[in-house]
């Protein structure tokens, strides 16, 4: 078994700042209680929405005075750091004296609220306070509530509350992402540049240090018995009665014998065993006499390389990749481990961002082909219809993907993907039974193996999105929202089989806008910038765009509406006209978060 506490370090929490006219004698006493209850609502808000990846509740933590000036900010600063806190949210419902009680910490994510109400000019202070953030080159995010309120009145409005929701999750991701690790299994897979580490991006974006291990180790580990014996026992049993092995689609010559499929199984089962402690590590490995293994590397992200140098004699990693992206395993329903095919490190932080946000699994695929209308009439003889009716993408990854991604759990009667504490028995057993393991195929993985083999139920809202990398620019994300689409049996195998029956696949229409790269559903595909990409449950594109811009990494691409785009005030000051473009320079301005 794994380490109760996954990552090493405390969970992130939010910083309330409550801030205050700081003069006495009437005024300060005044407004006293009305701000501290204002900071208690917005924790009350948060602490009752937001939850981190494990499941448990987020804990907000709340200054232990108003903030009427500098001394108490920086009593505020001090308490902040004692107690973990990853975000900040200043709130206020009047005036206050702005670079006195504003917060100053450059790596933290930060936000205003102020209150809209026209006794007490907390608006006022707002826009006073943010221009002195964008003066001083420490973007925060502004929240004005639409509407005026009565002085005394405790609600929050729901367009802040979407606000602060929204700056809240984002910042939380962006805090849980410091100081935590990339490892890289193995080096560059096939050429693909996205396994070539960039430490530079990780550590000045995204605060992370990068680890690596040759995939030897995993020989070692293999020969040495270093894993755990019991749970290997376990994790083996779970897998033969659970797993539904489906047909060896190749070819006489190229099958494996029934003894090496079998060997096959045993190894691929010892793989994600490895994977996971080499993650996080495993005290069960200190009873064993190997103390330095059971520390792990505390990567909250990983890559396999396999393909070649590793599927050309072992059996390919498809297995290890898709149960740990899982939320559930022999163990039961827990979050998932992210691992990235092909040690594709860009995705691998992708899917970070997804899950990061939403606590879902997230679904690694390649963006493999797309379908027009017309060709699919010329292959099948059938149209498209619905959401597809415009053309549609074949995401499907090389063998390897989350069985939630077979769209099996339901959320108001609908297919879904839920975070692991929500799902139910039946729908992990569901999972698994809507996922066949297919043989690998040899042409491609010399060592065997299997591979994840489902495909995707129908009208899910998803989001795709691929973290770039631009010389000259540095990162660049893209999005795509849209849905996923069920095609007639067989429509979908006349398409599927022409790539990899084996393999799991997902159909994908985008939204689309009509103009740029969402003119159409060619166009998606024309302007992706990679071979990969992640899919993320819901239309999250909104809350990518504001954590991105935190990270401070402009996005090329989106299908968003502008009205759901929340971003720092700062970037209103690079242009209003052209958002796209003053994202750009916005980010390139201010840089590297960590810099």
């Amino acid at each position: 078994m794994t380490k109760t506490d996954r990552y090493i370090g405390r969970l992130p929490k939010i910083g309330i700042r409550p801030t205050i006219d700081g003069r006495r004698n009437g005024v300060r006493e005044s407004l006293e209680e009305t701000t501290m209850q204002m900071a208690k609502s917005v924790a009350a808000y948060l602490s009752s929405e937001l939850k981190h990846y494990n499941g448990e509740p987020v804990e907000c933590v709340i200054a232990d005075t108003c903030i009427g000036g500098v001394a108490e900010a920086a009593r505020a600063a001090d308490k902040f750091a004692q107690e973990g806190v990853g975000v900040s949210i200043t709130v206020t419902p009047c005036w206050c004296y702005g670079s006195e009680t504003m917060d100053m910490d450059p790596h933290l994510p930060k936000a205003v609220w102020g209150f809209n109400g026209t006794e007490r000019p907390g608006a006022v202070y707002l826009a006073a306070v943010l221009a002195g953030h964008n003066q001083k080159g420490l973007p925060a995010f502004g929240i004005y509530g639409q509407d005026v309120q009565d002085s005394g009145d405790e609600t929050i409005p729901e367009d802040v509350k979407e606000k602060l929701l929204r700056f809240a999750k984002s910042g939380l991701a962006v805090a849980m992402l410091k100081g935590k690790s990339y490892l890289s299994m193995g080096s560059v897979s096939m050429g693909i540049a996205g396994s070539m580490i960039q430490e530079d991006f990780f550590q000045g974006y995204l605060g992370m240090r990068n680890e690596y291990i040759d995939m030897s180790e995993f020989v070692r580990r293999f020969d040495l018995e270093l894993y755990d014996r019991a749970e290997y026992e376990k994790a083996y049993k779970w897998a033969k009665e659970n797993l539904h092995e489906g047909a060896d689609n190749n070819k006489e010559d190229f099958k494996r014998s029934a003894e090496l499929k079998e060997s096959d199984w045993e190894r691929s089962v010892k793989m994600a065993l490895i994977a996971r402690d080499l993650m996080v590590g495993n005290d069960k490995l200190t009873e064993l006499g190997f103390e330095e293994e059971a520390q792990g590397h505390n990567a909250l992200i990983a890559g396999f390389q396999g393909q070649r140098q590793w599927t050309d004699h072992f059996p390919n990693g498809d297995f290890m990749e898709a149960i740990l992206n899982s939320s559930f395993d022999w163990n039961g329903k827990r979050a998932p481990y992210l691992l990235a095919t092909e040690n594709d490190s860009l995705n691998a932080v992708t899917m970070a961002m997804g899950h990061l946000l939403t606590n879902t699994a997230q679904v690694f695929a390649d963006v493999r082909t797309y379908w027009s209308p017309d060709a699919v009439k010329r292959v099948t003889g059938k149209e498209l219809t619905g959401n597809a009716e415009n053309g549609i993408l074949h995401l499907i990854n090389s063998g390897a993907a989350a069985l939630d991604g077979t769209g099996q759990q339901t959320k108001d009667g609908k297919p879904a993907l839920k975070p692991h504490w929500e799902i139910t028995d039946e729908e992990v057993k569901a999972c698994l039974d809507h996922t066949q393991w297919r043989p690998a195929s040899t042409e491609y993985f010399r060592g065997g193996g299997y591979s994840s083999n489902f495909t995707t139920k129908g009208d899910m809202p998803v989001t795709i999105a691929r973290l770039n990398i631009v010389h000259g620019v540095g990162p660049v994300l893209q999005i795509a929202e849209g849905y996923t689409v069920e095609l007639e049996d067989d429509v979908h195998d006349a398409l599927d089989k022409r790539t990899d029956p084996t393999w799991p696949t997902t159909w994908f229409a985008p939204k689309l806008t009509g103009q740029g790269a969402f003119t159409d559903a060619y166009s998606v595909m024309n302007n992706w910038g990679a071979n990969h990409c992640v899919m993320s449950y819901g239309h999250i594109g909104d809350d990518l765009i504001t954590m991105a811009s935190i990270l401070r990494i402009p996005v090329n691409m989106h299908n968003v509406e502008a009205e759901r785009i929340f971003r720092p005030s700062a970037w209103n000051m690079f242009g209003t006209a052209d958002a796209e473009s003053a994202d750009y320079r916005a980010c390139q301005t201010f840089g590297p978060l960590y810099k």
